[in-house]
């Protein structure tokens, strides 16, 4: 049996960096939905082609494009154990055709951690970041703040803020996200699959609490 794990958390849950510890320390690849997308646009795929279609339109990919882009990846070599799944599914209906696939893969979705961060320690995180002109050295008002205000430490050049990292535009990527994932989120809850972890802990603990959550998982 296959092993499939869903990892949720918000744009700034620090996502990414468990990402990689739980797929070096499961021997899980990691497949992130946004990276396959990439790949199938810059190899210009039958998929990437249908997809760059409805992205030229401003529409957004229909479902059946992005789960037959998913299927394709893990049917790979690689992925004959299972995966770590990173951003699909991103809806029950998705989800409930991810079951499906699975189970012509000879597998089936044994856990769903859910990095859970409070929505102001979020927007902390993420706004206040300023980002040099020169290199991109990335600095924080709070936690990173370079040494003489507005200027990088390392080339002297001026910092700036990147429209993505001003704390209005990071308020409502958390909130799209949170209204829209609430769904997935009591779907997983409703199979006992959903594994909530303390996000704002450091990340040692994060990763100790995820990895120590995992093996309860009946698979």
């Amino acid at each position: 049996m296959r092993v499939y794990i869903v990892l949720l958390g918000p744009p700034g849950a620090g996502k990414g960096t468990q990402a990689k510890i739980i797929s070096d320390a499961l021997g899980l690849p990691h497949v992130s939905s946004g990276d396959i997308f990439r790949e199938n646009l810059k190899n210009q795929t039958d998929l990437g082609a249908l997809a760059k279609r409805y992205m030229d339109r401003g529409e957004l990919v229909p479902d059946d494009v992005t789960v037959a882009m998913i299927r394709d990846r893990l049917t790979r070599e690689d992925c004959g154990m299972g995966a770590l799944l990173d951003g699909f599914p991103r809806t029950p209906v998705q989800a409930e055709v991810l079951d499906e696939m699975l189970v012509q893969l000879q597998g089936k979705v044994v856990a769903v951690p859910y990095i859970n961060v409070p929505e102001n320690v979020l927007v902390d995180r993420l706004g206040g970041r300023w980002t040099c002109q020169a290199q991109g050295h990335v600095y924080h008002e709070k936690h990173n703040p370079s040494k003489v205000p507005g200027v990088c430490d390392i080339d002297g050049s001026s910092l700036y803020q990147r429209e993505d990292d001003k704390s209005e535009t990071v308020k409502r990527r958390i909130r799209v996200y949170l209204e829209q994932t609430s769904p997935l989120i009591d779907f997983y809850r409703k199979q006992g699959k959903l594994i909530e972890i303390d996000g704002t802990q450091a990340i040692d603990r994060v990763s100790s609490g995820l990895l120590d959550a995992l093996p309860r998982i009946e698979n």
